[in-house]
């Protein structure tokens, strides 16, 4: 899922998520196995909490459904576009409108991440979209990879490549560069 590229600057150190419990199997045959599922914040587990109990969705489905952030879908709930909902994977047409009609006014607050985030990035260039993915992959946490990027820029306006850029942010960060 999408939380792979969140993660990947984290390989080797400790990370705090939040976690669901289940049972998986027949309650009847009393084969039931337990199961956990991690999420990287307790708004993350609260909106797939939400995003299950639409009818239809069960757990296996929904963590197939969680391809991109959460916040997308939300917002992409929240909107009505049932196309994006349909490009996750398990979810139809019917199954689209089916999560629209349920959980329409309900996840605004899942939503406003993804506005944010787009707006930011909006106003980004194409190379310095690049360079955010690259810090971002470093382990530099978003919200300040834009912030170093936007700095960057307006001390050296003349960057245009990320390749020039990425070196430039590390020295701004560290205070090599004014």
């Amino acid at each position: 899922g999408y939380c792979v590229n969140a993660l990947s600057g984290k390989i080797g150190s400790d990370i705090e998520l939040c976690t669901m419990e289940y049972y998986e199997g027949a309650p009847g045959g009393g084969n039931l196995i337990p199961r956990m599922i991690g999420f990287l914040s307790a708004g993350e587990r609260d909106f797939f909490t939400k995003f299950i109990s639409v009818k239809g969705i069960g757990i296996k489905k929904g963590l197939r459904s969680l391809s991109i952030p959460i916040a997308t879908i939300a917002a992409a709930i929240e909107n009505g576009d049932d196309k994006l909902l349909m490009s996750l994977d398990g979810v139809g047409k019917r199954m689209a409108q089916q999560i629209i009609a349920e959980l329409h006014g309900k996840l605004q607050t899942f939503a406003i991440g993804a506005e944010l985030a787009g707006l930011a990035e909006a106003r980004f260039k194409p190379f310095q979209i690049e360079a955010m993915e690259i810090l971002i992959a470093w382990g530099e946490k978003r919200g300040e990879a834009m912030e170093l990027i936007e700095l960057a820029c307006q001390k050296h306006p003349d960057i245009n490549s990320a390749e020039a850029l990425v070196p430039l942010v590390y020295r701004l960060k560290q205070g090599i560069e004014v």
